[in-house]
């Protein structure tokens, strides 16, 4: 039986996370609730459909108190005749209006008033409901007019359901927004359809919004867009260009650049992970003033003790600690071992992690494997405890696509281990450090391209033959992670944000005395579910 409170003190707004998707994002929540016994917290996961989420991948720790799961793509409109519905003409006339404002350029504010006005409209049944989103004349109307103004595709067909498939969930969020238990701070961990929860929920309820964000979202759907087979392409062969993405490709990518822009544009505090994130975000549409990092870290107390478990010369095991998706590149990684084994016979390399989010490629990885004649040389061995895992590799490797500020890196530096990655997110200022002061620490592991086997296997080579060289890439590891990355500089960091969103003032909303009187019915801190199971 999920937990149940009547309200919480921090909302987590979670999309495909935690507690049910194993990973970085999900291990950064996991620490985050456990390192603030003080505060409840009540979580909204938002997921695709059941199957996809067979199990908790988690334990919830004792302070969250309320958990509510929701599918956002479960079930099927009526197959059955349907009939026309009035549409309000006004409020399809503010979403023409607002639709007109996402196409400028990211660093082109909104018109606030006019976001609430549309937010209004889909939390209120009577304004803009999800029956008049489907069934009038008026979104006929709407949509025909767009299709005519900007479709660079000949389908029409494919335009209508493309635009009902993504915004069908907008109304289920607005139904969410109207009944989640009150909080005093709703913080989401991406944009997306989370952030755009919390958008809502801040304009309904007036309390405040924070967005952290691990990735950055709109970026890691493009490239999943861009890699995705189910998402119509309907140039033919003299107009396909592999280098651009088709229409409908580009059509998804923008509707989640707006969600991200009108989720910056509600939140009242944005945090990055590092420097290059934070300018992306603005880029893409946040506010500058409401945006700054805050780095992951690590418990030292935990994982330093894991050094002394050791060998005493560096294992010869390669491993890629991480879900086995595309956006990991797992491929190329295997593909390195091809390299590696030539050159180092007895290296072994281990693929750690959880295959069940894309199974299909985990099936490819394996005939990979198998195709190359690498079978037992690089084994899958789905999840594992890191602090057993550690101890028994020479490398960690990373060959992602896209990454932030990994965590795992930073387990892999305070546990004694080099690393060799690509130079993606914060790679690089985690390897060579970020300024004078950490580049003077020395360089913790290699640095590589993506997609590139040969440069990584050659990486990992340098350090695993090379025992100078390892144990220095351990040493600047080691000193980079205890001098910046540890986890009590960020839980500070976020108490700081915890203790100031939590307690400011509500913000004008609405239903501002509905809000405030469910508020005041329920004291925030401290708070447990009469059942807890």
């Amino acid at each position: 039986m999920l937990p149940r409170a009547a309200c919480a003190d921090i909302g987590l707004l979670l999309e495909g996370t935690y507690p049910y998707v194993s990973g970085g994002v999900s291990s950064w929540v996991h620490d985050i609730i456990r390192a603030f016994p003080e505060y409840t917290f009540g979580l909204c996961f938002l997921g695709s459909k059941p199957d996809d989420y067979p199990k908790m991948s988690y334990p919830l720790p004792a302070n969250v108190v309320h958990l509510e799961v929701h599918y956002l793509y479960d079930g099927n409109p009526p197959s059955g005749p349907v009939r026309s519905v009035p549409g309000n003409r006004d409020a399809f006339e503010r979403i023409a209006l607002l639709h007109e404002q996402l196409r400028r350029p990211a660093d082109a504010p909104l018109d606030n008033r006019l976001v609430r006005r549309v937010v209004d409209d889909l939390t209120d049944e009577h304004r803009l409901d999800e029956a008049q989103f489907l069934y009038s004349q008026e979104a006929w109307t709407f949509l025909t007019d767009q299709y005519r103004a900007y479709c660079s595709d000949p389908s029409f067909s494919d335009y209508f359901w493309s635009v009902r498939l993504m915004h069908r969930p907008l109304w289920q969020l607005a139904r969410i927004a109207e009944q989640l238990i009150p909080m005093r701070l709703y913080h989401a961990v991406s944009t997306g359809y989370a952030g755009f929860l919390g958008a809502l929920l801040r304009h309904r309820q007036g309390r405040p919004l924070l967005i952290s964000e691990h990735g950055i979202y709109t970026k890691e759907r493009k490239i999943e867009l861009f890699q995705s087979q189910w998402i119509r392409d309907n140039r033919n062969l003299i107009e396909y260009d592999a280098s651009h993405i088709g229409y409908f490709h580009e059509m998804w990518a923008r509707f989640f650049e707006a969600l991200g822009k009108m989720t910056y544009a509600a939140a009242d505090d944005i945090v990055a992970l590092y420097e290059g994130n934070r300018r992306r975000q603005i880029v893409d549409g946040a506010p500058p003033p409401k945006t700054h990092t805050i780095p992951n870290g690590v418990d030292l107390r935990r994982l330093a003790p894991l050094r002394r478990l050791r060998p005493a010369k560096a294992p010869k095991v390669l491993c890629l600690i991480g879900r086995v998706v595309p956006i990991k590149d797992v491929k190329t990684f295997i593909r390195a071992m091809l390299t590696v084994v030539r050159a180092m016979p007895d290296a072994e390399a281990w693929i750690a992690g959880p295959e069940s989010e894309d199974p299909s490629y985990a099936a490819e990885c394996r005939e990979l494997i198998d195709r190359l004649g690498l079978a037992g040389k690089v084994m899958l061995l789905g999840m594992q405890r890191i602090d057993e895992l550690l101890p028994k590799i020479g490398v960690l490797v990373l060959s992602s696509i896209s990454e932030a500020l990994p965590l795992v890196i930073l387990e892999a530096f305070a546990a004694g281990v080099p690393v060799v990655t690509t130079d993606v997110g914060a790679c690089c200022a985690l390897i060579h450090g970020s300024d004078a002061d950490d580049a003077a620490l020395g360089a913790a592991g290699r640095l590589v391209p993506i997609a590139d086997p040969v440069a990584l296997a050659h990486a990992a080579l340098a350090l695993l033959a090379d025992d100078h060289a390892w144990r220095a890439a351990q040493a600047a590891g080691i000193a980079r992670v205890e001098r910046f990355y540890s986890q009590e500089r960020m839980v500070g960091a976020y108490r700081a944000l915890y203790t100031m969103l939590a307690g400011a003032p509500d913000r004008h909303m609405p239903d501002a005395g509905r809000a405030a009187g469910a508020a005041s019915a329920c004291p925030y801190a401290g708070t447990r579910p009469a059942a807890h199971g």
